[in-house]
């Protein structure tokens, strides 16, 4: 069972970066994310930076069966990974008040 998480974290996380290196180098982006993504280079960076700090985490933490203080440096760059994918998308449109 191990093998298998192993190898779906892998492939995820190889996913993950190859869709960061496509937004960076010809400013391509999944086709489900496009709608949103108004500067994909930045969306591309923050993939990037996801996958490494996922990848980081991932494999020396829980897979790898340590949970010292070293494994959460990868989580906190996925998280500012996702943060910086959050500031290339689109801001959502904010409800308006109608007069009644």
């Amino acid at each position: 069972m191990h093998l298998y998480m192993v190898v779906a974290a892998a492939v995820a996380m190889a996913l993950l970066a190859g869709a960061g290196i496509a937004a960076v180098t010809a400013g391509w982006v999944v086709p489900w994310g496009r709608s949103r993504v108004v500067r994909p280079k930045l969306w591309g960076y923050g993939a990037l930076l996801s996958a490494s700090g996922g990848t980081f985490f991932v494999f020396l933490g829980p897979l790898a069966g340590a949970y010292g203080p070293l494994p959460w440096l990868g989580w906190l760059a996925l998280m500012a990974g996702l943060g910086l994918q959050m500031l290339a998308q689109r801001p959502g449109r904010e409800a308006t008040k109608t007069a009644v």
